[in-house]
């Protein structure tokens, strides 16, 4: 048998495999509430700035960039005024987190993007603070929804399998994170 033919042959089985494969794939990825939206919205409010927003952010498979920068600026670190890019997969989190509740309320902010220095300040403080926070890297948010126990938020985002969760009940909030699943 030449070469090109044995090339062909191999070739061939490939095309096969992948029309084996093929179909199973979709079927392999697990599909978040968040996909099956075509519109996602969240309403935030920061307790510390006192502002509230209402953003649909995302509209027929699509981040709408205006809405995103937007609630960024809602959790920009208020300390030293810096707003930076949050990690979208926390919006399309946070939206999960409030379908799976059927909560329809604002989500409250405690902490969304923190500045290097604010971290800093923040950890020297508290021991609560880790010194190279998701929250640094815009992907991370600590949260309380009013009506929802913490307990029942907490359970509901450990539930989802999407990042941390860290529980706080002393300061009434909850922490989410798109980072690697744990919890504490």
């Amino acid at each position: 048998m030449s070469q090109a033919c044995t090339v062909r042959r191999e070739f061939i089985r490939g095309l096969c495999g992948l029309a084996v494969v093929g179909p199973f794939v979709p079927s392999a990825k697990a599909s978040s509430v968040s996909e099956q939206a075509t519109t996602k919205s969240l309403a935030l409010f920061n307790r510390h700035t006192n502002e509230r927003h209402q953003a649909d952010f995302w509209h027929n498979g699509q981040y709408q960039t205006a809405a995103i920068e937007e609630l960024n600026n809602v959790l920009r670190d208020h300390r030293q005024n810096i707003v930076a890019p949050m990690d979208k997969r926390l919006y399309s989190l946070l939206h999960d987190l409030k379908t799976s509740l059927n909560y329809t309320g604002e989500i409250h902010v405690i902490s969304g993007y923190r500045s290097p220095k604010t971290n800093a300040m923040l950890a020297g403080k508290s021991g609560g603070v880790a010194k190279k926070s998701y929250h640094m890297r815009g992907m991370a948010i600590d949260i309380a929804m009013p009506g929802i126990k913490l307990a029942a938020l907490r359970d509901a985002a450990i539930s989802l399998k999407r990042g941390g969760v860290g529980y706080y009940p002393k300061s009434g909030f909850i922490h989410v994170d798109v980072g690697r699943v744990r919890r504490w």
